[in-house]
């Protein structure tokens, strides 16, 4: 889309700068998570804002709004609008008026990009910086929502992944830590709802991991977080197979299809192979103990790929199949038997280094943990597995799983200053809205970030909460090595 930003709002938004009391001068307002659904999370990660600066409030704005002739600015407005709410139903001046100013002014005060926040702490405060364009601040309101809500959505859940394989990790394999980065492994790509939410949400993931399949991600961390994939791991795979290859060899040779894949093509390093095209516990039984020489002989790993069932009971057995079976077992115990392993110094077992598991296919949160405790019950390292996340986890969410709303608390009419809020009667107290000025502050007890509203401007210019972005410009440059540091922090 090649859509002037100044169009990139709700329809309502069009006629809020005339409706605002007159002699209005400042809008002060935030973005905040008000509410978890989910039980088991209370902070959010915040992300994505760097991106939302560079690309629309400075990218955008300038090459599709500043640098446009403003008549023809004028015009795409005028026609959108006259065509919208009726011909001559507004005034434009008020855009005019920003065109020839030339920036953005604007204030934006955050928290740092990766930074763990309680709910109803805001993330960020806006407010205008010139009297007369008080109006800007939440005309990007729904611009600021829909960006914003989906990369620290992401964040977050990834950061439940990560907790969970270090905690696992931790239990069953011990002080080594590196194979985490790649034990959860993003897989949503096709299931995202367009290429800006896939690149979004898998740079997002990448903050907690390294493991991904959605490449787009690793140019929107180049682009945005001054990530270089040429001097730091930003995000790898392996080489993989895909269904439509393991048919095209066929149901009969489908052995050789396995063989040819780790003597041929791949007679070195990691290979991933789709295995359950046909029968699944006949390429575990069957298949591997007949491979089992020529897996060890490898300088690499041949990764193992179910790709249907119940995956707990795939990898840990179902205790309801007839005992002994390879379902009873589950792979992980099937592989075990045939390949043998070592004994971490937690005392758990580590299938040999030349075979492998990933399992891709609908892993949330509860089944992770499902399959890493069942592990731990047989004595099995977590680190037997490699985990997939994908659109399932990453898209059937919304921008109420954390409740994010951006609503302004302060303003200022005829110089005078105005604590506002919203407080519905009808409501249960999530869309209750603080009031007046903010400073975000780290609790010394607690050492959460905390809230403090009402306060004064003298406090407001304290605590955590800085300024990142001024009259056009962007002040703070992070970097991905920076959030991903700050990540291994709240570990």
């Amino acid at each position: 889309m090649r859509t002037s930003p100044i169009l990139l709002k709700d329809g309502y938004k069009v006629g809020h700068k005339f409706q605002y009391p007159e002699g209005t001068i400042l809008v002060y307002s935030n973005l905040t998570p008000r509410k978890s659904r989910n039980a088991e999370v209370d902070e959010i990660v915040f992300f994505g804002l760097q991106y939302f600066i560079k690309e629309y409030l400075i990218r955008q704005f300038d090459e599709l709004f500043f640098k446009r002739p403003q008549a023809e600015v004028l015009q795409q407005y005028a026609r959108i609008m006259d065509n919208y709410l009726g011909k001559d139903s507004i005034s434009y001046q008020h855009i005019a008026d920003l065109h020839k100013l030339g920036y953005l002014p604007l204030e934006i005060k955050a928290l740092p990009e990766g930074s763990l926040v309680p709910m109803r702490v805001p993330v960020f405060t806006i407010k205008n910086t010139v009297p007369e364009f008080f109006w800007l601040t939440n005309m990007l309101e729904t611009l600021l929502s829909a960006i914003l809500w989906k990369p620290c959505t992401s964040a977050t859940t990834a950061f439940q992944y990560l907790k969970t394989f270090t905690k696992y990790a931790e239990e069953t394999v011990g002080n080594d830590m590196g194979f985490i980065p790649w034990q959860g492994h993003d897989f949503s790509f096709r299931g995202m709802s367009g290429i800006e939410d896939a690149a979004m949400s898998g740079a997002a993931h990448l903050l907690s991991f390294a493991g991904t399949d959605t490449i787009p991600a690793i140019d929107f961390l180049e682009t945005y977080y001054h990530a270089d994939c040429e001097k730091e791991l930003v995000g790898g795979s392996v080489p993989a197979t895909e269904h439509s290859v393991m048919c095209m060899g066929t149901q009969d040779d489908e052995i050789k299809t396995f063989e040819r894949l780790i003597n041929d093509i791949y007679p070195a390093g990691i290979v991933s192979i789709v295995s359950d095209t046909w029968d699944f516990w006949k390429v575990i039984t069957v298949f591997l103990p007949q491979l089992k020489d020529k897996i060890l002989a490898r300088n690499g790993k041949v990764v193992i790929r179910p790709d249907s069932g119940d995956p707990v009971k795939i990898i840990i057995g179902d205790k309801d199949a007839p005992i002994g079976s390879p379902e009873y077992k589950g792979a992980i115990e099937c592989m075990w038997e045939t390949f043998g392993g070592t004994i971490t110094e937690m005392g758990y077992k580590l299938l040999d280094s030349h075979i492998g598991l990933i399992y891709g296919d609908s892993i949330t949160t509860e089944r992770q943990v499902a399959i890493l405790e069942g592990l731990k019950e047989k004595d099995f390292s977590s680190y037997n597995v490699v985990l997939g996340i994908g659109s399932f986890t990453y898209e059937y969410v919304t921008r109420d799983t954390f409740g994010f709303a951006m609503k302004a608390t302060y303003g200022e009419v005829n110089g005078e200053g105005r604590d506002i809020f919203k407080d519905p009667k009808t409501d249960d107290g999530t869309k209750k809205s603080a009031k007046g000025l903010m400073q975000v502050y780290r609790d010394n007890a607690t050492g959460k970030l905390t809230l403090k509203d009402q306060c004064t401007w003298a406090e407001e210019e304290q605590g955590e909460l800085k300024t990142v972005f001024k009259d056009g410009a962007l002040l703070v440059d992070v970097t991905l090595a920076e959030i991903r540091n700050r990540i291994k922090e709240l570990i």
